[in-house]
């Protein structure tokens, strides 16, 4: 697998090295990567730093890098901080990164219903100044926050009870697979690249990384058969970060540019995702859907407040983040449709 992997990403290397226009001597670099693999990012990432690039022009060029090319994608907040690499996309959970906020970056269980949540929470109610703080103590830039997809099974065998999901080995993301252990499910850790060969050959169960669109994109959909419609949380909590140092170096309008960048990368998300989900479901070819009665996957959103509560129990931060999950969504409720329902 690690052969396998070093021929991946070369080969995904080469395409972005011979697209790289000249630059001039005073051009300022960097070197972005991403915890997505080439064919994710291909949608989640190039084409907000490719429109970045022919902005910037010979003022600064940014160089992406997919999972694990330069790191692996668990060292990528120590080769940030260090200044290893300039920025990077990706959630705080998978970057174990040493901040307060880390347990809730990927999929904290049914913190979201939908991915238009996540820019609401972080705007509207006080995430964003929460994540600015937790990284500025660590010398690294938050620069912006989005949501991607919900957080599904895909799997080899069909899941239809929570018995089920016992002894299924399932690669995911750390909190993620805390939280589901208690439900039997065996949480394995691999590189992002090596999924769809550990799925091949066995090592692997099944998935819960992602909603049905990355299924297709990456392969996935090819190596598994079912996928489970009941999610764990309604969408992935991303981020953009920068190492400080370079941060503070850029030109002001360079900085705009960047968060502008990001902001359209998360606007793109939302519709991309949106728009395959339902697609997806209804004319994908490749997978069978099942699904978990109600009134059993209550017995899993009901451990999710418990779980919610032992977290927030952990620090002052954690509890401050918790609190703000349980205002927005009882405003939600109370909301009703299309905010929520049911």
């Amino acid at each position: 697998m690690t052969t396998r992997r070093k021929l991946l990403a070369g080969a995904a290397a080469a395409p972005a090295a011979l697209a790289t226009p000249a630059i001039a001597q005073s051009t300022i670099t960097w070197r972005l990567q991403t915890y997505a693999g080439a064919a994710l990012a291909a949608e989640v990432l190039d084409p907000a730093i490719e429109k970045f690039n022919a902005i910037a022009g010979d003022r600064m060029q940014i160089e992406t890098y997919y999972a694990d090319q330069l790191v692996p994608t668990g060292e990528l907040f120590q080769a940030l901080q260090r200044g290893t690499i300039d920025a990077v996309q990706s959630d705080d959970d998978s970057m174990a990164s040493p901040t307060e906020v880390t347990v809730f970056g990927g999929y904290f269980p049914f913190a979201s219903r939908y991915s238009l949540d996540v820019p609401v929470l972080f705007n509207r109610y006080g995430l964003k100044e929460i994540w600015d703080e937790e990284y500025a103590r660590v010398g690294v830039k938050h620069v912006s926050a989005g949501a991607w997809d919900p957080c599904h099974f895909a799997t080899k065998e069909p899941i239809r009870s929570l018995a089920d999901l016992e002894g299924k080995r399932v690669f995911t993301f750390p909190t993620a697979g805390r939280f589901m252990a208690q439900f039997g499910v065996v949480p394995v850790s691999i590189p992002w690249e090596d999924v769809e060969v550990a799925l091949q050959t066995g090592e692997l169960d099944g998935i819960a990384w992602s909603g049905i669109t990355e299924d297709y994109t990456v392969g996935w959909a090819d190596v598994t058969n079912y996928f489970l419609t009941n999610n764990i949380s309604g969408a992935w909590i991303g981020h953009f970060f920068a190492n400080m140092e370079r941060w503070n170096e850029l030109p002001d309008d360079l900085k705009v540019l960047f968060e502008v960048c990001c902001e359209q990368s998360h606007y793109y998300r939302q519709h991309w995702y949106w728009g395959g989900e339902a697609d997806l479901r209804v004319n994908g070819p490749k997978l069978e859907l099942t699904s978990i009665p109600d009134e059993e996957w209550d017995q899993v959103e009901a451990a999710a407040r418990e779980f919610w509560d032992e977290i927030a129990a952990e620090s002052e931060t954690k509890a401050r983040v918790v609190q703000i999950f349980k205002d927005y969504n009882a405003l939600m409720q109370q909301a009703g449709r299309p905010y929520r329902y049911g």
